[in-house]
């Protein structure tokens, strides 16, 4: 039956696609997380390609495309796994990076269509109606999915409280949400600009439903035996705790930066150093004091950060300052020099950690 070979081959699209990008995300910490994000921005444009044109007819009379049924539903579950692997801070890159690109894309689209064109070979022209078509509907479709992101963020920390960390029922609830909001908002656009009707909704809200029990399971498995889920508190934090962090960390960490302290470890930062550092020397110099200075690097850092994940090396990296803090007198000063490199200028006649 062709309904049926469908399916596996929308199967065998999904387990592609979700094999490849979690092996990017898996190597973000050998190769950057560039190479992720460009995977997905290239991902992005064909699925908004496929959304508008493509479709296919799969058992029960339901009809989807394969852009949004596999590719957008795939999508959402990688910028969740990025979410739980690094931070909220992080996922808004690509999304950012997808809206300006999209918006970029729309005004050159329309300035081109304004040059003396030349045709290479009679009947080949650009299609600049279907351009725009794409550009608008890649648009409504990013500014969708910021929400999505949101409400996906929020909905995945409040589920902690009722599925106490079980991995499988917090992806599924979180697809099922979403993907739900988004198929309502995308058809929306999608209607307007191309007229697709009801049967496109309902059909790709079934095949979506299908998608995210098939995305869950793997997004599970990848957690589970490749990267464990990060305990990031061990109280659950209400929705508007979830907004502030969104909100006022960034303000935080600029309000010690412009401080001169290091936003993770509380230390001072490299810059203090530069210009306390040459202060405390001529002042040494002239008062006949010994200045001390102690340089700290952790060994096997990298190795600690690819076993047990970044936060647990954030966590370790403040726990060395703050021993660091106490073993030095209150008059001496801690800096983060680097990644995992500190250093202690202290000035007492005799200092106390040598």
């Amino acid at each position: 039956m062709p309904e049926l070979e469908n399916v596996l081959l929308l199967a065998a699209d999904a387990l592609l696609y979700f094999v490849v990008l979690a092996a990017l995300l898996r190597a973000r910490t050998r190769i950057g997380l560039g190479a992720f994000f460009c995977a997905l921005g290239v991902m992005h444009f064909l699925e908004t390609y496929l959304a508008s044109i493509l479709y296919v007819s799969l058992p029960f009379n339901i009809v989807t495309s394969p852009g949004s049924t596999v590719l957008f539903t795939g999508k959402l579950f990688m910028l969740l796994l990025l979410y739980i692997r690094e931070d909220a801070v992080v996922v808004r890159q690509p999304i950012y990076g997808l809206l300006f690109g999209n918006v970029l894309l729309f005004a050159l689209a329309y300035i081109m269509r304004h040059h003396n064109l030349v045709s290479l070979r009679p009947g080949r022209a650009a299609d600049f109606a279907f351009l725009n078509e794409m550009g608008a509907l890649m648009v409504w479709g990013t500014a969708i999915l910021f929400f999505d992101c949101i409400i996906m963020i929020l909905l995945y920390e409040r589920s902690r409280s009722w599925f106490r960390d079980r991995i499988f029922p917090q992806l599924a609830l979180c697809g099922v949400v979403v993907l739900t909001f988004d198929q309502i908002a995308f058809f929306a656009g999608l209607n307007m600009l191309t007229g697709a009707g009801p049967e496109v909704l309902v059909g790709g809200w079934i095949a979506k439903m299908a998608a995210v029990a098939f995305y869950t399971v793997l997004a599970g498995v990848y957690l589970i035996y490749f990267e464990r889920p990060i305990r990031r508190r061990t109280d659950i934090p209400q929705i508007w705790d979830v907004f502030d962090t969104l909100t006022y960390r960034e303000r935080y960490e600029d309000l010690l930066a412009r401080t001169g302290c290091d936003a993770l470890t509380g230390a001072l930062d490299r810059h203090s150093l530069e210009a306390h550092g040459r202060r405390a020397v001529e002042h040494a110099a002239a008062a006949g004091r010994p200045l001390a200075l102690l340089l700290f690097e952790i060994d096997h850092f990298k190795s600690y950060n690819d076993r047990f994940g970044h936060v647990a090396g954030d966590k370790m990296l403040k726990r060395i300052v703050l021993d660091i803090m106490a073993a030095a007198r209150m008059s001496d000063l801690t800096y983060r020099f680097g990644g995992e490199e500190f250093v202690s200028l202290q000035t007492a006649s005799t200092p106390k950690m040598l």
